[in-house]
């Protein structure tokens, strides 16, 4: 996209979510409204045509009817019956009709009201013999539309004409329409209004939901209230946006103590390099001695300054979360981390195991236990007895008989850059058993740790259900 692309789209005018469930409910009531309406419409004016075609077809065939049973003349049809109850008023009575008389030779004899035309197949019909036969057509009169039949007296004696005129129907098809049009009207901008207030009161949580969360994109507070009333999606939504907003409070106080305590863990070693360094411009004037132990120190805080540097990259980027789990025998996995340590400490180290098999990241679980066991053999420098890893079901512990632990230290041993009163004198970072933590909390499980009975530590950790446990008994999988 162009720089000129964001520009453009910022000047766009934004339709909010309201404004979009609102046209859209008038969209919908408009389109089916005006449906309905047509269809309403089309059906009424078919069905009043017909009902007048067929009425005046009744006219026609009532009229044909009674010239073919009776022998009239066209006296019989004038409008100048005074009793009203002759064949002409027999036409009259089902609905108005312009009834018009032709004499012998097809002159009219009686003039309807308008006055119907006379064409040359009416005048023929008047001069037919047969009686009963019909002319029809269609005829205007002073902008009126009428249908027009010419029925045959017989003999030559005339004809009576028939009219029905068109525009009382269409005129009553018009108001019907006006009136359609109207009511369609009313009720679109009535569901206009009314999508409008649903609209509204549908989007009132989300709008207020929006709002937090750009006032949040502003101002990058995470302590702020979400609104999370109901059960449908928006609360939903509502208390997923406010637990992930703690989520990511919790994520930054964790970030700004880690970054706080290496800062003043980092800060230890970095000192004794930098006098040690200060040292180093007069080196060739120390005694042996001190210049064996100058470069000791600063190898020893080197080791130290590198071992820290590697656990916090460890601890913060979570380079375990970069493997895929798999499943691994507990047995083999605390095996090697158990030989490692032997080539490392010189201890010796003995692990009971049963055939548990979880499902791991390999790397991750190695890290965890070789933690626990060079925490074990840090604090049982010189111990008789052999250190011992021991796997049950899913748990993974290391024992010692070390000093123990102190009451005061047991809630927080897990704690990064914790390091008990005993322990500031070792070397360490303060950050194994969190990493052992971090391990075990990304399997699904906890850790724990408490004193032996007779002297020493147990210090541990389990992980999720596993795969197989103990005895090859396969455990059921989510």
């Amino acid at each position: 996209m162009t720089a000129a692309g964001p520009r453009l789209a910022r000047l766009r005018p934004r339709r909010s979510l309201r404004t979009v469930f609102a046209l859209s409910f008038a969209a919908i009531a408009s389109l089916v409204t005006m449906l309905v309406g047509f269809l309403s419409y089309d059906a009424a004016a078919r069905m009043v045509r017909v009902d007048q075609d067929r009425i005046f077809h009744g006219v026609v065939g009532d009229l044909v009817h009674q010239v073919e049973q009776q022998h009239l003349s066209p006296h019989d049809y004038y409008s100048s019956d005074p009793d009203h109850d002759g064949p002409r008023d027999e036409l009259t009575r089902r609905m108005r009709t312009d009834v018009q008389v032709l004499g012998p030779g097809g002159t009219v004899a009686d003039r309807g009201s308008p006055a119907l035309p006379v064409t040359h197949q009416d005048r023929r019909a008047a001069t037919d013999i047969k009686p009963g036969r019909t002319v029809r057509h269609q005829a205007t009169i002073a902008g009126e539309h009428f249908r027009v039949a010419t029925v045959a007296l017989g003999d030559g004696r005339g004809a009576v004409q028939v009219a029905q005129q068109f525009s009382d129907t269409e005129d009553l098809l018009d108001n019907l329409q006006q009136r359609t049009t109207l009511l369609a009207a009313a009720v679109i901008s009535g569901s206009g209004i009314l999508g409008w207030w649903l609209a509204r009161r549908i989007t009132r949580r989300l709008v207020r939901l929006t709002g937090v969360a750009e006032g949040v994109a502003a101002s990058r507070r995470l302590d702020v209230h979400v609104p999370a009333a109901g059960k449908d999606e928006v609360g939903r939504l509502g208390r997923a946006f406010d637990d992930m907003l703690g989520r990511l409070a919790d994520s930054e106080e964790l970030q700004r103590r880690l970054v706080q305590d290496a800062g003043h863990e980092l800060r230890t070693p970095l000192t004794s390099l930098r006098t040690n360094a200060e040292l180093l411009d007069r080196i060739d004037d120390l005694p042996e001695a001190a210049r064996a132990t100058l470069i000791s120190d600063m190898q020893s805080e080197t080791r130290e300054l590198t071992d820290l540097v590697n656990e916090l990259i460890e601890l913060a980027v979570g380079h375990r979360d970069s493997e895929e789990p798999v499943e691994v025998p507990l047995a083999e996995a605390v095996e090697k981390a158990a030989a490692l340590a032997r080539r490392r400490t010189g201890r010796d180290i003995v692990v009971h195991a049963d055939d548990t098999v979880v499902r791991a990241r390999p790397a991750a679980l190695h890290r965890a236990v070789s933690n626990l066991l060079e925490n074990a053999a840090k604090f049982d420098q010189g111990g008789d007895e052999p250190i011992e890893a021991v796997v049950a079901g899913p748990s993974v512990e290391v024992r010692d008989r070390g000093p123990g632990l102190a009451e005061a230290d047991l809630p927080r041993i897990f704690d990064r850059f914790y390091r008990a009163e005993a322990a500031r004198s070792l070397p360490g970072s303060g950050l194994g058993l969190a990493i052992v933590q971090a391990v075990a909390t990304a399997h699904d499980g906890t850790t724990y740790a408490r004193n032996r009975p007779g002297g020493g530590a147990v210090i541990g950790f389990s992980l999720g259900t596993p795969v197989q446990g103990p005895g090859g008994a396969t455990a059921p999988r989510a």
